[in-house]
């Protein structure tokens, strides 16, 4: 194994944890290496683009990433971008994908916004947040067996097959979504639809649960 590429693939992850940046001193302590060793890494990776600095001097990741990423889940986003076309349209509210993002995270792969919204939620792709947080992520840890502490909200979506969360992700903001059925194992893909009045959460949640059937049948 390359030790360069494995310290420099380190900060990309290191950094994707703290959205907030760092500066190269933290990268060196995070990652185990001089501060020395740091800076020439980080200078490497800011030439292709996949980190840079923000107003503050602090490293953040880089746009260059993005380039990388879209070729990755192109066949998810094509296949989605109907079904999550219909949701918005149907429940008349912002529906969205996340993915698992390795073990803790969520990320937000695409958002749809109904024609014609007067109000749009403020949840944009990339945006990345804990996996106990927001109902993407619950929905999704509830497809697994019950754990011993595991949040009520988890428990309450295991038996209705979908997950419903308020003000976690984005403030004032409810959050409905169920998991994608998975043919491969482990579902790791979550659908749902962002409200502001969540009145009939029951009809809601079935919708997003049929929105969710009908990608994993895609999928599958």
């Amino acid at each position: 194994m390359s030790k360069t590429l494995h310290h420099g693939l380190l900060i990309l992850r290191v950094l994707s944890e703290h959205p907030q940046g760092l500066t190269v001193t933290d990268v060196a302590e995070r990652i185990g290496v001089h501060r020395t060793v740091a800076h020439r890494l980080v200078r490497t990776l800011e030439a292709h683009q996949l980190c840079r600095r923000d107003q503050q001097r602090r490293i953040v990741l880089g746009t260059g990433l993005v380039t990388l990423a879209e070729p990755v889940e192109q066949d998810l986003r094509a296949l989605a971008r109907p079904v999550l076309d219909e949701l918005a349209e149907a429940t008349r509210a912002t529906a969205h994908l996340l993915v698992r993002e390795g073990t803790q995270d969520m990320r937000a792969l695409m958002v749809v916004e109904p024609r014609g919204a007067l109000v749009h939620v403020s949840f944009r792709p990339g945006q990345t947040h804990s996996i106990q947080q927001g109902s993407g992520g619950l929905a999704l840890l509830a497809g697994g067996p019950p754990r011993s502490g595991e949040r009520p909200e988890v428990t309450e979506a295991r038996a209705k097959g979908y997950a419903v969360t308020m003000g976690e992700v984005i403030p004032a903001v409810t959050g409905v979504s169920a998991a994608v059925p998975s043919h491969r194992g482990e579902a790791t893909t979550s659908i749902g639809v962002s409200v502001f009045e969540p009145a009939g959460l029951d009809a809601l949640g079935g919708t997003v649960v049929e929105a969710a059937k009908r990608l994993g049948n895609l999928l599958g």
